[in-house]
């Protein structure tokens, strides 16, 4: 049994159930960052060490150095300053939901360490760990295919690629980014419960809508409210 167990049953209570009545925090405009980050002098690389942390650090801030962009006359006027990558971001999507629904050996996020996060934060004892005084037994969960429905899956994708072995390697971000946008759905249709089934369906529109070569606000706006429901739904079925 891993030495923190009992740490985190004692701290249990404190998290299930518990309502969050937190404000979120504000977003700051690309001018009050400015203000924020001129306070604090000099350009610093990298982190830096707990003696030359900036006045302040893990109480009304967390930052550890200040970037040279804000060097840049024009960069707190940006509207965009931080351009994510769509496809590396659902690339990595991909791949946490494919690997833990599919049990993949070395790539799931349905480990030792999450199942006692299970403990801590949800209140889903069917699938906490069980220990006893020889062994840890780890319940299998619903959201995890049974070793027949996984072989359906891999000879599924091997009639339209080609596949040497019931695995997939070496797959590209634009590999994954067809996969989660067409055959997510498909793959596990009838395979896993419908609630399961659902909530992928549902990040696997997103993924496409927000893709899609023509947008308007209305449009966006609906995504933007429509992700926050999807993202709760993936939170009370996967591993925190």
């Amino acid at each position: 049994m891993p030495h923190n167990h009992r740490y985190r049953k004692n701290r249990k209570d404190f998290f299930v159930g518990r309502v969050e009545k937190d404000v979120a925090p504000p977003r700051l405009s690309g001018e009050e960052l400015h203000d924020v980050v001129s306070e604090y002098g000099n350009i610093v690389f990298g982190l830096q060490s707990s003696k030359q942390k900036f006045p302040g650090f893990g109480l009304t801030h967390n930052w550890v150095k200040r970037s040279i962009f804000w060097e840049l006359p024009y960069w707190k006027t940006n509207l965009l300053r931080h351009n994510l990558d769509v496809m590396h971001i659902e690339k990595n999507v991909f791949e946490n939901i494919f690997n833990t629904a599919m049990d993949v050996k070395g790539k799931i996020k349905n480990n030792i360490k999450a199942r006692l996060d299970l403990a801590l934060f949800c209140n889903r004892q069917n699938i906490e760990l069980v220990c006893d005084e020889s062994r840890v037994t780890k319940p299998r969960a619903s959201f995890v295919l049974e070793k027949n429905a996984q072989l359906l899956v891999y000879k599924w994708l091997k009639s339209l690629v080609n596949m040497e072995e019931c695995r997939l390697y070496e797959m590209k971000s634009h590999d994954c980014h067809v996969f989660m946008q067409t055959l997510i759905p498909l793959a596990f249709h009838d395979l896993l419960p419908n609630r399961i089934w659902d909530a992928l369906t549902e990040i696997n529109h997103f993924f496409r809508d927000i893709c899609s070569i023509k947008l308007n606000v209305d449009h966006i706006e609906r995504l933007e409210t429509n992700i926050v429901e999807t993202l709760c739904k993936l939170e009370m079925i996967f591993p925190p």
